[in-house]
């Protein structure tokens, strides 16, 4: 007797969560890639959908119709999904073989997130000391900047901070990172001082009528709760087109700076690739950007050939 596929994805989707103990989001997105999947063979079939019915010839077709609305991304990152839940399978025993496996992912293009001069960089982080408003709101947004770009972390990483994760004087913060892989992050001297200056009036952001604050999270709003990852979005464009006329800055942008002028700087791929929180180098190499200059200029110190005088023929 087959068991319905559907049935299947849930036990996955419970895998995913209990046992790998994925995110609530990794486990969103490939519930939602495999559901889908079920829904396109259940309409075909006119049936509910079994093991079975998923063949590399079901497949094709699957992602043919998807290829006319969704980017080579997406459907790239839903037949990974396809392959996660058939491997999945095999490892349990629910099935002999992986159609997922003989099909080839889609070509993708490789795209650089935006990322910022160290001028620029500069000219943001220290924005919020003359905007306008709340000095204890620009005192938490200016430390907050600083550990986006000095210390490159997620804008995930940095809302999820907690004050027992900072240890200033051993100028270091623990970081969350995904798949809760836990990192030490270095604090640098203005990221340790924007710190301090922020903390000293930390306990002024709370609930203006209850008194309220929450007593654990680092970085809060005015009503004295945990800052949002949106709120933050929202702030890094103010201090974007502020700083460096850049209205359209994320913060993924500082981070991808931060590993930029490391290493630009000469900084070892392997210590930025630390400091990210990356599993793989090659995902450390992507999200870094060495100029032609610097190229250039590491040519002309190391290449033998730079250094040999041209030869002219005689006329």
């Amino acid at each position: 007797m087959q068991v319905a596929l559907d049935a299947l994805v849930a036990r996955f989707r419970d895998h995913l969560a209990l046992e790998r103990r994925a995110s609530p989001n990794t486990v969103l997105a490939y519930g939602r890639d495999l559901d889908e999947l079920v829904a396109f063979l259940k309409e075909r079939r006119g049936a509910s959908a079994v093991l079975a019915d998923v063949d590399k010839l079901g497949l094709r077709s699957w992602l043919g119709e998807l290829s006319r609305r969704v980017s080579a991304t997406s459907l790239a990152r839903k037949l990974s999904s396809v392959r996660a839940f058939f491997a999945w399978l095999e490892r349990e025993g629910l099935s002999r073989d992986n159609p997922a496996a003989l099909l080839k992912s889609p070509k993708l293009r490789r795209k650089l997130p935006k990322f910022l001069s160290a001028e620029q960089a500069g000219e943001v982080v220290e924005a919020p000391l003359a905007a306008p408003g709340s000095e204890v709101e620009r005192l938490r947004d200016a430390a907050m900047l600083e550990l986006l770009y000095g210390s490159g972390l997620r804008v995930s990483e940095l809302v999820g901070l907690e004050l027992d994760h900072v240890a200033i004087d051993r100028e270091e913060v623990r970081v969350l990172g995904k798949g809760k892989k836990e990192r030490l992050v270095p604090l640098g001297s203005k990221a340790r001082s924007a710190l301090r200056t922020y903390l000293e009036r930390r306990s002024e952001l709370r609930h203006p009528r209850t008194g309220r604050q929450d007593a654990r999270s680092l970085f809060l709003g005015r009503h004295g709760t945990r800052l949002g990852v949106r709120r933050v979005q929202t702030l890094v464009q103010r201090y974007g087109a502020l700083g460096a006329g850049r209205g359209d800055l994320h913060p993924h942008a500082l981070r991808h700076s931060c590993a930029t002028h490391l290493l630009e700087g000469g900084a070892d791929l392997r210590a930025i690739q630390e400091l990210l929180g990356h599993t793989s180098l090659s995902t450390t190499q992507r999200y870094t950007h060495v100029s032609l200059d610097q190229l250039v200029a590491v040519y002309d110190r190391a290449h033998p050939m730079a250094k040999k005088p041209i030869r002219r023929g005689k006329s």
